[in-house]
């Protein structure tokens, strides 16, 4: 009798394949979960056509609902990353205000308007490296290491600013000009998140580093055997979110004009609900930039009909909370349901 044909692929390689395998997995499920995403959002546009059809269906609201999104949705993109491989990010609103705080002092501010958005970068790809390094080199916990950042950096920006507003002074207008100044109608920041979305969607989907994200994300082990240095990716991913929090704070120095430790506040929420509804596994390993953001859009509509319709926040804030319950109890039924 002949022996028994050997497998083509030694174990390793198959933990690769498993690993790497996560990326295509639900790719039904989500277009699916996209076109429902679609028909939420419709839904919500009809009952502000119902209910405030006067203030809703204008040209100033859809700008307002847009700019509103931006700021947001920078940090989202950033958010994305970092649950598809595993983690979670709570510091990010705090690191946004830190970042606004750093960039509007009178000693900054007095370089000019490139080096203030030199310093929101630098000071947010900072602060993300540092939950990056505490996480992946020194084998903190997530939530344990960002809920550390998010109140040490607040404290920080607190104590820079004096607990005080910044204001950008007339000198440095150039980034006022980000929100004041449009092009068709719409404010340049809403360009710059777009720009934003469409570079994540492209570095998630179509190199090597998105690749590796759904695969740690997905099964850390087979993509330590497929060569792949997890902890080094994981350091990566959490500077990129920080990244995305120091380009959201110059958009909200933007709009309000002013760097304060107040900024950013229950950000995380809204990012990571957003990430969460879109349809991204908080297990990592599967999601998408585009769920992501329409799942932003929903929440950023529901605040304008709240806002519009003269709601109390505090119902914001539990409607919000509900939806977050929902979507995580329908993630789980169709992880189940699709088990084998």
């Amino acid at each position: 009798m002949s022996e028994p044909t050997k497998s083509a692929h030694p174990p390793a390689e198959k933990a690769v394949a498993t690993g790497l395998s996560m990326r295509g997995l639900g790719t039904g499920f989500m277009e699916m979960r996209h076109l429902g995403l679609l028909g939420a959002l419709a839904l919500l546009v009809v009952v502000g056509l119902i209910t405030r059809p006067e203030n809703f269906a204008t040209a100033s609201n859809f700008v307002s609902i847009l700019s509103l999104a931006a700021t947001i949705g920078v940090i989202t993109v950033g958010a994305t990353f970092v649950i598809i491989g595993g983690g979670i990010d709570l510091s990010v609103g705090a690191i946004m205000a830190l970042a606004s705080v750093w960039a509007t002092t009178l000693a900054t501010q007095s370089y000019g308007p490139v080096v203030m958005v030199i310093c929101a970068i630098l000071v947010g790809t900072g602060a993300g490296l540092v939950n990056g390094l505490l996480i992946a080199y020194g084998r903190l916990v997530p939530f344990i290491a960002t809920l550390a950042m998010l109140v040490a950096a607040r404290g920080l920006a607190q104590r820079m600013s004096d607990r005080k507003t910044q204001l950008i002074q007339t000198d440095n207008s150039a980034i006022v000009n980000l929100s004041t100044t449009r092009v068709l109608g719409i404010p340049l920041l809403v360009y710059i998140f777009a720009l934003v979305v469409v570079l994540g969607w492209i570095v998630l989907n179509r190199t090597t580093f998105g690749r590796r994200t759904y695969a740690v994300g997905g099964n850390p082990e087979a993509a330590r055997l497929a060569g792949i240095d997890v902890r080094r990716h994981t350091m990566l991913l959490y500077a990129l979110s920080g990244l995305c929090c120091g380009i959201a704070a110059i958009l909200i120095m933007a709009r309000t004009t002013t760097g304060s430790s107040t900024h950013g506040d229950l950000y995380e929420l809204d990012a990571i609900a957003a990430v969460i509804i879109g349809g991204t596994l908080l297990t990592g390993g599967r999601g998408t930039i585009m769920g992501s953001i329409l799942g932003l859009l929903i929440f950023t509509l529901i605040t304008n009909l709240f806002i519009l319709n003269g709601l109390n926040t505090s119902d914001q804030l539990i409607a919000k909370g509900l939806i977050i319950v929902v979507a995580v109890l329908l993630q789980r039924r169709n992880l189940k349901e699709r088990s084998p």
